[in-house]
């Protein structure tokens, strides 16, 4: 039997001071900085859960909805919503705050996509996820529909293999 692994023993909480050295000449956050900082907390996430070695094998898209300033706090959360056979999808929500004049609001959110490895660097299975809370719940419920259109996106997997996403594609049985 496979080994199980609560959802809310992935959590993980990082955060990080917007520095000149991290901004554009905007003095904005660089957006190739901020998705650095979402892979190191999901890798945290994905080793903690599965207790390996971990690589990214995805990252699904990444919008910025509200520009980070210099000198904005920012607070990265990271969750696994759903474990495969040695792959992971794991959740970032990126908070960004002025503390100065206490506004803090909700910039980015993305799912990764995670590999367990071993020494050799050869995929190696990880626990069953189990989520509790509602939030934790439906994350995992749409996980399935988020790795099956990964693997269609990749051409890993056929548009009519991909029994989840059926409804969505109005896909026909031949």
């Amino acid at each position: 039997m496979r080994k199980q692994k609560k959802v809310k023993d992935s959590y993980v909480i990082m955060t990080e001071l917007v520095l000149p050295n991290d901004t554009n000449t905007l003095n904005n956050l660089m957006g190739g900085r901020m998705m650095h900082w979402m892979d190191i907390v999901s890798a945290i996430s994905a080793q903690k859960f599965s207790n390996r070695i971990v690589v990214t094998a995805s990252v699904d898209n990444v919008s910025f909805s509200e520009t980070i300033r210099l000198g904005n706090v920012v607070t990265l959360e990271a969750k696994v919503t759903r474990a495969f056979n040695s792959s992971m999808e794991v959740h970032i929500e990126v908070y960004a705050e002025d503390i100065p004049s206490g506004k803090k609001f909700l910039s980015n959110q993305a799912f990764f996509t995670f590999v367990a490895v071993d020494q050799l660097g050869n995929p190696i299975d990880v626990p069953e996820a189990i989520p509790e809370s509602e939030e934790e719940l439906k994350h995992f419920d749409g996980a399935l529909r988020r790795r099956q259109l990964r693997l269609v996106l990749a051409g890993r997997m056929k548009p009519s293999d991909a029994v989840e996403l059926k409804s969505i594609f109005d896909i026909k049985e031949d």
